[in-house]
């Protein structure tokens, strides 16, 4: 937001320098970012002077030249060369001395040099008006008046507005703010908090009346609750045109291009008071105004020509044939002001914040007016700012007040009330403030003292500060006035040591995190706000489980996230669509559900895996592509590293995926892992193959202790056995896993499947899997005829119970 000093000096009068008031207002919590400097003149012709044209002839080597003697009030007069037509002698001119900087219509500078033209010397450039930035005109150089005396620096001749500018970086919360009323407010608060006694000046409203009653438009607020308070009135007899220079200056200074000078004056307000307004062509309303909504899929023009889809919550207002602006946030192409208006309809009004921020949002469009509508304004100056701007259309514009000022304020927006303990303010300052000076802070914020007690005070908060409305509230105001480098620290140093357990949930997660990074994984950081419609995608997600926002961004970021799954698929299309299509992706979430019993969230670490397993080089032209086998091995190193040893492998729950599986622990799922469904994932246009894996972050908090555990390394050798069995094509490596540790639960260490074979020489429905059995005591060494027995066993419980025979 751009605060311009001088501007701001029309509100409080002081001196001081603009370094001093910046750090004040810094101070305040109206951080200023720069201090810019800002002529109504770029360079603020400096180096330009008076000339006295004394000689005037025709240049000998070139027709449209000419050479001049002129009187820059020095001992001699130069010489220069000029190619205006109109140059004469006898003329006062401006001219540009050497070193003297002017600049292009594009902005770009350039130096006045000593040089020769067409062989003659010539000493600086006599000027016209658009090589100034005095005027557009390019047809001669500027004649000056005769009075002027020669050498006299044009900066006294000509009115040049030197400003300073705060560039402040406004907070959300502090609406009140945005004006200068609102920066200047706070400054007198400081200002009378450091001694400096200043009283706030407002522009005076009192000579408002009516001159005529000749045009009355009626207005009909159909939508009280969004539109809270509506006002209205007609001038008549304007004319439209440039505005004057001071408004100009005013409006250039803080970054705005001025238009013509009614938009003028409603932009000067809106900075001035920080009330939008807006002007319609009064010609071009028909019949009443009309503030209501319309069906959804109306079509309306705005200013720039763009035909809008309207809403059905979008607050419009209309007249009896249509719609003529979006409610607090862009007007109308058929009610604009044009250089034909001649007669207008001036409008002030308080909209409901959540409503235009939404209409604005839904539309894109984001407007000097809508800012301030979305965060809140003063309810209480809504007629003030219109009188304002209707004396300065009367000054500037000319015509006549044809209305009385229609007024529809159904319901009054009240001012907030808070009780402050005296008690909680030192508490929460750690100082003790007296009693005296937390009243004077407050008055002079405009907060009323209506009670006062030992305990405390009862204060009414004006309805314009919507951030001040508890008393943690008051205590923050209090504190930023009477500054917080006024606090005075404590010389004792208290501190406590806490035990802090290893099993901290980002310890953990650091360390899997630096896992997954160094097995080629990136991580990724997904919105937790996503769309209500991806509950559609999976019949364990359900829409009443959605948290809704009350005031979302779009219908895309409507609902918080039941799954990870989705914003995950949304980040691989994004990176597909861009030929980046080998992926390995991880995220650290969580989800979020709503319950009979209540609000949940759930904590979650999710794998995404796809595209080839390398990149190609020349060692390996035959990609090999990623595979559920691929994640598992994933999983289960993370799992490892976990030290999460207790698992079981259990059929997977969820319907996301076309093939997967879950691993268990106790009766809780710990992960769930497969190939995502391509009903899904065409929803997201993506055509090859993800694996996805999700553990269930809670649970593997709850399982991780924190405490190392080690074995000795056994003294004593292990062996390996092998088996070849030929079993029926349904029977599953995990059944013979299980059925193995199920039948020598001490002394089998490990099971592992090495080779499958399916085809030729093996009856129909059987294949054949080569197996190995490691076997070790750690207290003693085996004999053959302990392995023989092992073995044996093993392979009486695979006949038994899976029909299995050896090959």
């Amino acid at each position: 937001m751009k605060i311009s000093y001088n501007w701001l000096k029309q509100f409080i009068k002081i001196d001081w320098k603009s370094d001093e008031t910046s750090a004040l207002l810094t101070d305040l919590g109206l951080e200023v970012e720069v201090v810019e400097k800002y002529q109504s003149i770029k360079g603020g012709l400096e180096g330009i002077v008076v000339g006295h044209v004394l000689t005037c002839v025709q240049h000998p080597d070139a027709d449209r030249l000419k050479i001049t003697t002129v009187d820059l009030g020095l001992e001699h007069p130069l010489q220069i060369v000029c190619g205006a037509a109109n140059v004469a002698a006898g003329q006062k001119v401006p001219v540009a001395t050497i070193g003297t900087v002017l600049y292009d219509k594009d902005g770009e500078p350039f130096i006045i040099k000593k040089g020769k033209i067409r062989g003659q010397e010539s000493y600086g450039m006599i000027c016209a008006e658009d090589e100034l930035g005095l005027g557009t005109s390019h047809d001669g150089i500027m004649v000056l008046d005769e009075a002027l005396v020669p050498g006299t620096p044009a900066s006294e001749v000509f009115n040049i507005e030197n400003d300073e500018v705060f560039e402040i970086g406004l907070t959300p919360n502090r609406a009140d703010a945005m004006s200068h009323l609102g920066t200047a407010r706070d400054l007198r608060a400081g200002l009378l908090q450091r001694g400096q006694n200043v009283e706030l000046i407002t522009p005076s409203v009192s000579n408002f009346r009516v001159d005529m009653r000749t045009l009355k438009i009626d207005v009909n607020v159909e939508e009280p609750s969004l539109a809270p308070r509506y006002c209205g009135v007609t001038i008549s007899g304007i004319t439209i045109s440039e505005s004057p220079n001071w408004l100009q200056n005013r409006l250039k200074a803080i970054g705005i291009t001025p238009k013509n000078n009614i938009v003028d004056i409603t932009n000067y307000v809106l900075h001035e008071l920080g009330q939008p307004l807006h002007a319609f062509d009064a010609s071009k309303i028909n019949g009443k105004i009309i503030v209501k909504t319309l069906p959804e899929g109306t079509k309306f023009v705005t200013l720039d020509d763009v035909e809008r889809t309207l809403h059905q919550e979008d607050l419009m207002i209309c007249d009896e044939k249509g719609p003529l602006c979006i409610a607090g946030v862009f007007g109308g192409k058929r009610s604009g002001i044009t250089e034909s208006t001649t007669s207008i309809f001036l409008e002030s009004a308080y909209f409901n914040p959540v409503s235009v921020r939404k209409s604005a949002k839904r539309h894109q469009l984001s407007t000097d007016a809508s800012f301030r509508f979305e965060r809140g304004i003063d309810p209480s100056i809504t007629a003030y700012a219109l009188k304002r701007a209707a004396l300065l259309i009367k000054e500037i514009a000319g015509g006549e007040i044809t209305s009385d000022i229609v007024e529809i304020y159904q319901k009054k927006i009240d001012d907030f009330s808070v009780f402050l303990n005296f008690c909680n303010v030192s508490k929460i300052i750690g100082q003790e403030i007296p009693k005296d000076t937390i009243k004077k802070i407050l008055v002079s914020l405009d907060i009323k003292v209506n009670s006062v007690s030992e305990a405390g005070l009862g204060l009414t908060i004006p309805a314009y500060r919507v951030d001040v409305q508890r008393e943690i509230d008051v205590i923050e105001e209090i504190l930023r006035v009477y500054g917080y480098n006024n606090i005075n620290f404590s010389k004792k140093f208290n501190a406590t040591v806490s035990n802090s357990p290893r099993t901290e949930d980002y310890k953990v997660q650091n360390s899997i995190a630096a896992q997954l990074n160094s097995q080629g994984y990136h991580e990724m950081m997904a919105n937790s706000l996503t769309t209500a419609a991806y509950a559609n995608l999976s019949s364990l997600l359900k829409e009443e489980h959605n948290v809704i926002i009350l005031n979302p961004l779009s219908n895309d970021l409507s609902v918080m996230r039941q799954s990870l799954l989705f914003s995950g698929l949304e980040a691989i299309a994004y990176n597909i669509n861009r030929k980046n299509s080998d992926l390995k992706l991880f995220e650290f979430g969580k989800s979020y559900h709503k319950f009979l019993n209540g609000y949940e969230e759930h904590k979650h670490l999710t794998l995404f895996i796809t595209g080839n397993r390398n990149k190609e080089t020349w060692t390996n032209n035959g990609q090999q592509s990623t595979d559920f086998f691929l994640l598992k091995g994933y999983v289960n190193g993370v799992l490892s590293r976990l030290g999460i040893n207790k698992i079981n492998n259990i059929p997977t729950q969820s319907d996301v995926f076309s093939e997967g599986a879950a691993i268990g622990y106790g009766h809780d799922t710990l992960v769930e892992m497969g190939v995502v469904k391509k009903t899904i994932l065409k929803h997201f246009g993506i055509k090859q193959e993800i694996f996805y894996a999700d553990f269930n972050w809670d649970l593997i908090l709850k399982i991780v202790t924190g405490k190392i555990k080690y074995t000795e390394i056994p003294k004593y050798p292990e062996v390996r056995r092998d088996l070849a069995l030929l079993i029926d094509k349904n029977i599953t490596y995990d059944s013979i896993y299980n059925l193995a540790k199920q039948t020598e639960k001490t002394l089998l260490k490990d099971v592992n499947l090495f080779d499958v074979y399916e085809g030729k020489n093996l009856p129909e429905g059987k294949k054949s899997y080569a197996l190995s059995f490691t076997i070790q005591d750690n207290t003693k060494t085996l004999t053959d005829a302990q392995i023989d027995k092992i073995m044996s066993k093993l392979q009486q419980s695979f006949e038994n119970e899976l029909g299995a025979s050896l090959r």
